[in-house]
């Protein structure tokens, strides 16, 4: 990807932070771990024996005779031959070929297989990344929360506040905390799926800090890109291959085969031998098999048509998805830094210019578009990961 430039220099630095994070040991750890992988790995091998298991010649025959003769006076007679079938060398070399490819072909899968698991792992990773930080300015709200409640407390037990004040501030402090009992409840569940992933093996993951990204400009380098790096459009792309090559060999397969051997024939005061030769002509063995190898190349080359017009569209729309989050979350980002009133608030409620219920209603507008901010990041770094799975 050697024409891919930088959107703007700003995202990278108010969407992405710069600080090295563990996500790639993450995915590394789940690589290693994946029993699903393991699985994977074991079936693309035992595939891989299987498919050059029927490209070596043939197995020789041995065949002896014990013939009693009658009458008696002729003797018995034995015979022993040992014969072997031979294809014409240029088979033989086409069917190493064809293994060949098809081994390539079962690990195309399994890459694609891979590019699965470690996509979701890392879809995962930004989900707790996003937690993370919901959580940590959760921590700060229940804090900010109970230091309101215990000034109103002490002002009630002094006279200075009604009870209805007390009661929405510890209302307020309620409902930050149940807040946070949630988010570490959808954060546990998270966890427990990233762990499932990695082999059941324990997971820690405290990160707050999304992984620097980089969004091409343009549309059609990043498809280029990405066609060449995709494992599933390599994969079509070798069963035209593979397709067509199974026509040539199917061909080949209807010229005659040879048998050659060794014969020797022993009877009463009689002893013949020498070699055999033998000629097998495929007048049925091999009828049809051109007409389906032509049929399955129409096949394969619309199937690789295909799934590359459906990579194109969902790419495409995935791009757009993606470069609309990230502008969403950047005006997110820039309207809670013009627009902070946090610390302002806090001084008129301490000064008693606005009331407690006004306080709540304008902190809470605050706290919601934190919010909003916090889940904008987390989609736009969602659909990125979608976007660049291929990179895997």
């Amino acid at each position: 990807m050697k024409k891919i430039t930088i959107l703007t220099a700003v995202l990278m630095t108010v969407l992405s932070s710069a600080a090295q994070n563990n996500i790639p040991e993450i995915l590394e750890s789940v690589e290693k771990n994946n029993t699903t992988l393991k699985a994977l790995r074991i079936q693309t091998d035992t595939e891989k024996l299987g498919n050059r298991t029927d490209i070596f010649l043939s197995d020789p025959e041995v065949e002896f005779n014990y013939l009693w003769g009658n009458p008696g006076m002729i003797g018995n007679r034995k015979d022993i031959s040992v014969k072997q079938n031979f294809d014409i060398p240029t088979i033989t070399g086409m069917k190493n070929r064809q293994a060949d490819k098809q081994n390539h072909l079962v690990e195309l899968r399994y890459k694609a297989d891979r590019i699965d698991i470690l996509r979701e792992a890392r879809k995962y990773c930004m989900e707790l990344v996003y937690y993370n930080r919901l959580r940590q300015e959760l921590g700060t709200r229940i804090e900010h929360s109970r230091i309101i409640a215990n000034s109103f407390k002490s002002a009630l037990e002094n006279g200075d506040a009604n009870i209805l004040d007390y009661n929405k501030a510890m209302l307020n402090l309620s409902v930050a905390e149940g807040e946070m009992s949630r988010i570490e409840m959808e954060r546990t569940a998270v966890l427990m799926g990233l762990r499932r992933l990695n082999g059941d093996q324990k997971i820690i993951f405290e990160e707050t800090d999304y992984p620097a990204v980089v969004l091409p400009s343009d549309f059609e380098e990043w498809f280029a890109y990405a066609e060449e790096k995709s494992p599933v459009l390599k994969y079509v792309k070798k069963e035209v291959e593979l397709s067509q090559k199974q026509v040539s060999l199917n061909k080949a397969m209807g010229l005659p085969s040879l048998t050659a051997g060794y014969m020797r024939e022993k009877t009463l005061g009689q002893n013949y031998q020498g070699i055999t030769v033998g000629i097998s002509v495929p007048l049925w063995d091999n009828k049809n098999k051109v007409k389906q190898a032509k049929a399955a190349v129409i096949a394969s080359e619309a199937k690789q048509a295909d799934t590359r017009i459906q990579f194109y569209s969902e790419l495409q729309k995935l791009y757009y998805r993606t470069s609309r989050l990230m502008h969403i979350a950047l005006e997110y980002k820039n309207s809670l830094s013009a627009f902070n009133n946090t610390d302002l608030l806090k001084k008129a409620l301490d000064a008693g210019q606005i009331s407690l219920l006004e306080y709540i209603m304008e902190v809470s507008l605050y706290y919601e578009t934190v919010n909003k901010t916090g889940e904008a990041e987390r989609d736009f770094h969602l659909s990125f990961a979608e976007l660049s799975s291929m990179e895997l």
